[in-house]
């Protein structure tokens, strides 16, 4: 099948080849005819795979010219660099269409956005967060919303955005069309559709861990942090195999320590990107490996999805994801477009169970390399790695070994919990009279 069998129009036409694209990638050509009837879609396809035209190019093809200020598409996606990414993508498929794109996150001066908004928008790309803020405040109409288009919605519900994801259906129109695009099917969003949805058609490309074909995969098993830095500066310092790299981390604080670890090596070479980054610096470390400038990005599992970089040679998990779909969604990033790509997992004693569950969900088994003989075993721990110790003066004390007081109570602590009957133990202890104060009782003998 080629584009030209999906009969779309000129300006879509004269937009792809542009682009140099001839033919549909499997989600493609099988979601267009779903999207383009107007029917509620679900689209479970890996990442990678060309999501984003697959819902773009059959509303693009039967969305009219139109004055009106309020957007009629709304795209949502989790996070900010998506939401540039997908922006990108639509303005290059309206390049010959007279068509109002705009992407609206948190992070930024709200004020800005409305105001771009109250200029007029047709398709709406968007952050949860931002959509619905500026839905309360009215400057964004959603009523004449007729297409809604969330993206990566596992991620979505992962991030807590659920209860936004509610909020904003308040606001559309019951009547209108709902696609959705995941690489996972997890109970979450089983319950988002069956809530949400009217008979959605499902549209499967790939199982979820099924692992890409044309991607290559290792792994090393290694003792600690400081010998995983050692092995990786060894396998960066042959930049002309390792020509662009990326490397996942677990959390924010590991992103930014091994960056440091890494700096005095590879210095002009190396960027990193996490959520407590400013907005500004996220975007120009992408642009910068996205261009060349740098060689090697240090991420967390934030950019796992969706994140759209051609050429990456390498995807290295510096640490092994607790949950195996992260795992895919990360060496996800290379052997993009059929292209050929190289996944290698870094995994120490303790997370030798997440690495059988990555194995099983893939159904094969990686690979063990051994460590290169030039690669130091370093003995030093960080904190996380060192044994735990509760007591700090008392090192040798075993929780275990916590018993009884060493000490009786003494007598006049040895009190009993007399609970409600306190006040009838205290009556017959200082022989009160019974009736003494009793309302009841004096009005009994007054009559």
């Amino acid at each position: 099948m080629t584009f030209q069998d999906l009969n779309l129009n000129t300006p879509l036409y004269n937009a792809l080849t542009d682009l140099g694209f001839t033919t549909p990638t499997p989600i493609q050509a099988e979601a267009f005819n779903v999207v383009a009837s107007g029917t509620d879609m679900v689209g479970i396809a890996q990442t990678g795979t060309g999501k984003t035209f697959a819902y773009m190019l059959p509303i693009l093809k039967n969305l009219p010219f139109s004055k009106q200020e309020s957007p009629r598409i709304l795209v949502l996606v989790p996070t900010r660099e998506l939401v540039v990414q997908v922006v990108e993508e639509v303005e290059k498929l309206t390049k010959y269409i007279n068509t109002r794109v705009l992407g609206v996150y948190g992070g930024t001066n709200i004020n800005t956005q409305k105001q771009a908004v109250a200029n007029g928008v047709d398709i709406l790309v968007a952050t949860p967060g931002r959509v619905y803020d500026l839905a309360l405040s009215r400057v964004l109409q959603l009523k004449t919303i007729q297409k809604l288009v969330i993206d990566e919605v596992d991620v979505m519900l992962d991030l807590g955005f659920r209860h936004q994801l509610i909020n904003i259906f308040d606001f559309l129109p019951e009547k209108r069309q709902n696609i959705m695009f995941s690489a996972t099917m997890t109970e979450d969003v089983d319950v988002l559709i069956s809530d949400f949805f009217k008979n959605p058609e499902r549209v499967s490309i790939a199982v979820s861990g099924t692992p890409l074909e044309n991607i290559s995969q290792v792994r090393y098993n290694v003792p600690n942090f400081y010998t995983k830095v050692n092995l990786l500066k060894h396998l960066l310092s042959n930049a002309e195999i390792f020509t662009k790299v990326l490397v996942f981390v677990s959390n924010k604080n590991m992103a930014d320590r091994l960056f440091d670890n890494l700096d005095s090596t590879f210095h002009d070479e190396l960027c990193v990107i996490h959520s407590n980054k400013t907005q500004n610096y996220r975007l120009r470390s992408i642009e910068q490996f996205r261009n060349g400038v740098n060689r090697i990005l240090v991420a967390t599992d934030v950019m796992a999805r969706g994140l759209d970089i051609e050429n990456i040679s390498h995807v290295i998990n510096f640490d092994t994801p607790h949950y195996p779909e992260n795992y895919m969604h990360r060496i996800g990033r290379t052997g993009r477009a059929e292209r050929k790509g190289d996944a290698i997992l870094f995994s120490t004693e303790n997370e030798q169970e997440s690495v059988e569950k990555i194995e099983g969900l893939m159904h094969m088994a990686i690979r063990l390399l051994e460590l290169p003989d030039a690669v130091e075993v370093s003995t030093d721990l960080i904190e996380e790695e060192r044994p735990q110790i509760k007591e700090r003066n008392n090192p040798a004390k075993r929780d275990d070994a916590i018993g009884a007081a060493f000490h009786k109570k003494k007598e006049k602590n040895q009190k009993e919990n007399l609970g409600g009957s306190y006040k009838f133990k205290i009556a017959a202890k200082y022989k009160k009279p019974k009736t003494r104060g009793d309302k009841n009782y004096n009005k009994r003998n007054k009559r």
